[in-house]
């Protein structure tokens, strides 16, 4: 628990102080009423029957402003709320290799179905763009929460030649820069998802993508398709297209997102709760002096009964 207003916890110190006046009176009392000689009303001054119930009322009354006092100083609570301007950029690899077959039906066509069930998978509160890349990388579709969009520019993409991973990244982080008004200055909190078979063969370098990346505070997760074994046929010729899951587990962790394999599905489904940890909510502090309030109006209660039922007074 924190507090937003903790400059007025400084009246906690008049607690002792009250406490060392009562305690000051009670003693006073007890001296007064020994020097009566007058027996009789001796026992009507200081009587017999134990004396704890006199001081139920004063706890109950010391309590209850202790409570008031923390609740003036506006306690708080960390609660997790969801970010709305979260946003996920996914961005497919569509060079020439992903046509290897290695991956059924082939790396291009498993990439594509990848992409679009993770949108449709992913919480209504965050917003998804796409950008496709092979020599150059293309926004296809600006962050929205229109998932019907994001779907069908994947349906559209078509392979081209060479293959721009560090473009990829840095168009993403375009894009999440450009998703409203206050983004270029305060960007959403986002998360690129990056699907590939791993080779980057002109552009800018994976290394300046995680500078930028880290920089932009935006972690990369990637998604590795295709085995060692996969071969494309380019113009007649048949050229062995590996895939190079390094310089995508490169590209992750250096921005500290994660690495995954398309022929696990279980490490697949991870991906959903892992970005959904990190960007689906924000902590924020809210205000719960209400509840104090309420408790020591419960104690104002309980010390004005049982000062009423045994004094016939109120504290």
């Amino acid at each position: 628990m924190t507090f937003l207003s903790p400059e007025r916890l400084f009246l906690l110190g008049l607690l002792p102080i009250l406490i060392g006046v009562y305690v000051v009176l009670q003693l006073r009392r007890s001296h007064y009423a020994v020097r009566f000689t007058n027996l009789a009303l001796l026992s009507q001054v200081a009587p017999k029957r134990p004396g704890w119930r006199r001081h139920v009322a004063a706890g109950l009354f010391l309590t209850m402003l202790l409570l008031m006092i923390i609740g003036f100083a506006r306690p708080a609570t960390a609660v997790k709320v969801p970010r709305d301007r979260a946003t996920i950029m996914v961005a497919v690899d569509v060079s020439l290799s992903m046509m290897a077959k290695d991956v059924a039906p082939d790396r291009f066509g498993a990439a594509k179905e990848a992409a679009k069930k993770f949108i449709q998978d992913l919480p209504r509160r965050f917003n998804v763009g796409v950008v496709s890349f092979a020599g150059s990388a293309n926004l296809v579709a600006a962050p929205s929460a229109d998932r019907e969009a994001a779907i069908n520019s994947i349906d559209r993409l078509a392979l081209a030649k060479r293959t721009a991973i560090g473009e990829a990244v840095f168009t993403s982080l375009q894009g999440i820069r450009s998703f409203d008004a206050q983004a270029n200055n305060d960007p959403p909190p986002a998360h690129i998802v990056l699907l590939s078979d791993g080779d980057n063969t002109t552009g800018r370098t994976v290394q300046e993508a995680i500078d930028a990346s880290r920089a932009a505070h935006v972690p990369v997760s990637t998604i590795a398709f295709g085995t060692p074994y996969g071969t494309v046929d380019i113009e007649g010729e048949t050229t062995s297209v590996s895939v190079n899951k390094e310089t995508l587990r490169t590209l992750a962790e250096g921005t500290t997102g994660k690495a995954y394999e398309a022929a696990d599905g279980n490490q697949l489904s991870e991906v959903y709760a892992n970005i959904g940890s990190s960007l689906g909510w924000k902590t924020e502090h809210r205000d719960v002096s209400a509840r104090y309030t309420g408790i020591a109006l419960l104690f104002a209660i309980a010390a004005g009964g049982a000062s009423l039922a045994w004094f016939s007074r109120l504290p």
